[in-house]
């Protein structure tokens, strides 16, 4: 029996890396996020909510398999890696009960279409490239997190008085030059307003908006860029390594065959 595990685990690994399986598993992302959707409709769940709750466990009870299956080939390894963990998780939340005070639980199902993150690869290197970014992000937030300080600040002292539910304390400030910030009405509904009480508001606003919005958010984008394309380029090149491995066993499987072929023509010749 014991000599039987391991092939049975290796048969077992084999099927769930197979290329219809793992679209299999994808398909049952996107059903199951269709199925919750349909969830929150109050008609279709009045008609219908038997067949959708139903479509929901068979599909939870498939998920459950899937991980189940995955942790009797990998033992321990499965917890090394990242994506597995993530799947795990996803999959342990959609199990907790989901009545009386946990009812908010029930919520968290949606979590489960995050599935697609670690079942398609683009998405997989779409989040290693983010991941990458966080240090160069965490420079770019602090930046504006100082300039954005510095701004309320000023704000609140210049315009709190006359404007207090846009200026009249750091939060609100802070709120409302976010949306100054993001370009939501921030010339006809806050700028202008403001100018009609202090003419020379511009020499705030302007600068805030050419250093918020065209300077900071321009190099927020800039990093994520940067990191995607890096982990576009650490992927090539580990294609073209794992490509130029291949060819170099080839040409030693062709050099070793020709050393034999040499051979058997020497033993005939003799």
């Amino acid at each position: 029996m014991n000599g039987q595990h391991p092939g049975f685990r290796g048969k077992l690994q084999s099927w769930l890396e197979l290329q219809p399986v793992q679209n299999g598993i994808i398909a049952l992302i996107i059903v199951n996020a269709i199925v919750l959707g349909l969830d929150t409709s109050a008609a279709l769940m009045a008609g219908w909510g038997w067949l959708i709750n139903g479509l929901d466990r068979i599909i939870l009870g498939l998920f459950v398999l899937e991980i189940v299956a995955r942790l009797y080939v990998h033992r321990l390894r499965f917890f090394r890696d990242p994506w597995s963990v993530f799947d795990f998780a996803v999959v342990a939340i959609a199990l907790l009960p989901a009545a009386g005070p946990f009812a908010v639980l029930r919520a968290l199902r949606i979590l489960r279409v995050l599935r697609l993150l670690s079942s398609i690869p683009s998405m997989r290197r779409m989040v290693g490239g983010l991941l990458s970014a966080i240090p160069g992000l965490g420079a770019v937030f602090g930046m504006l997190g100082l300039f954005f300080y510095m701004g309320a600040v000023v704000a609140t002292n210049l315009f709190g008085e006359r404007f207090p539910e846009w200026f009249g304390s750091m939060g609100k400030t802070a709120y409302t030059l976010f949306q100054v910030m993001t370009l939501e009405s921030w010339s006809m509904g806050i700028a202008r307003p403001v100018l009609v009480e202090y003419p020379w508001a511009w020499l705030f606003f302007v600068p805030f908006i050419l250093i918020a919005t065209f300077t900071l958010l321009n190099l927020f984008v800039g990093v994520i860029v940067s990191a995607l394309q890096a982990e576009h380029d650490a992927e090539r090149t580990l294609t073209e390594n794992a490509r130029q491995k291949q060819l170099h066993d080839d040409l030693l499987a062709l050099h070793k065959d020709l050393a034999e072929l040499k051979e058997l023509i020497a033993r005939q010749a003799k």
